[in-house]
């Protein structure tokens, strides 16, 4: 019976990290843009974009890959160039010593409307729908029933389990502004709002009998970012940025700036350095210094590649023992036209 009380504990933790603090999120939140705002489809002076993160934080080991497109919708001789973005985001969140995945697979698209005519403004509004899938690895656990003596744990188990897969839908919605001039400072701003239906997410629930088990529920995820590009010198620019998310009783924030060095303008070569503090709160309502984050990304023609570290802190300001997180970002933009930037790179 410890092997199925284990085995409870994990299901009601993992379920209970999922639904409050522990929805995906990225470092460089902007490196995946469509994970962080569905406004964000699109956004950026080209025809397409693919963009591949990968983030280790122990014990979880998270994947996203995504693809969108952006094409414009008034006709040539129209100074107003609207646009509308299209994009697919696929991610895997998994935690392999109890075998936990959820994957989930979601369809965005926004509506971008010039605001000048000069087009380099923008308002955007974006929606992404999509389904997603949980499972759980019972063949990682064994049970005292299944000891079979000598040859260990061979015997079928009696235990009566949950169902260890399911799936559910999930819908989002955001808006995105963007003011972006050739010259001088540019501002990004946006909001989105998560899990809007607040999907049933425990291994434990039974649609027919929901009085019989958990009833755990996807909090929804609310999440606001702003940026700001401020040019200071030949090639140089600053990028003070802030972003706050809040899903049920947590809430968590990142403040920092990225700082843009131009290194070789006909090549598109730049290198990109930054750091930012993560302040969270928890579900007993205590505020506190989460995490110290260093990055360092290069820009080579159309490819974009950025590195990224989180250093953890405990409750009294020093380094926790256990490691923190590291993220790897790698995003291609093709037929890239870099004269108004609608959305931060990193």
């Amino acid at each position: 019976m410890k092997k199925l009380f284990l085995l409870l504990f994990c299901f009601t933790l993992l379920s209970g990290l999922r639904l409050t603090a522990q929805d995906q999120h990225f470092t460089q939140f902007f490196a995946a843009p469509l994970t962080l705002n569905p406004a964000l489809s699109g956004t950026f002076n080209g025809k397409y974009r693919v963009a591949l993160v990968y983030r280790d934080q122990n014990p979880y080991q998270t994947y996203a890959g995504a693809v969108d497109l952006r094409f414009g919708l008034n006709s040539i001789g129209k100074r107003y160039k609207d646009a509308f973005g299209v994009g697919v985001v696929f991610y895997n969140d998994r935690v392999p010593k109890f075998g936990f995945s959820n994957n989930q697979i979601n369809v965005a698209g926004a509506f971008h409307k010039s605001l000048s005519k000069s087009n380099d403004q923008f308002l955007s509004a974006g929606f992404q729908a999509g389904l997603a899938q949980r499972n759980f690895g019972y063949e990682r656990f064994n049970f005292e029933d299944q000891f079979g003596g000598d040859d260990g744990y061979t015997n079928p188990s009696a235990e009566i389990l949950p169902a260890n897969n399911f799936a559910y839908g999930d819908i989002s919605a955001g808006i995105n502004y963007t003011y972006a001039p050739k010259k001088g400072v540019s501002v990004y701003a946006g909001a989105a709002m998560h899990h809007i239906l607040e999907p049933q997410i425990s291994f434990f629930y039974n649609e027919d009998q929901p009085e019989l088990g958990n009833s755990d529920f996807l909090h929804r995820k609310y999440t606001a970012y702003v940026n700001v590009n401020i040019p200071v010198g030949l090639g140089i620019q600053i990028q003070p940025r802030a972003l706050l998310y809040a899903q049920g009783p947590h809430l968590a924030a990142n403040a920092g700036s990225n700082i843009r060095f131009l290194i070789d303008e006909i090549s598109g070569v730049a290198l990109h350095t930054g750091g930012w503090v993560r302040p969270v709160r928890d579900e007993l309502d205590n505020f506190m210094l989460d995490a110290v984050v260093g990055m360092v990304g290069i820009e080579f023609s159309n490819f974009l590649l950025g590195l990224s570290y989180d250093a953890r802190i405990d409750g009294i300001g020093s380094l926790r023992k256990q490691r923190g997180a590291f993220e790897l970002s790698l995003a291609y933009l093709g037929e890239y036209e870099d004269e108004v930037v609608l959305c931060p790179k990193f």
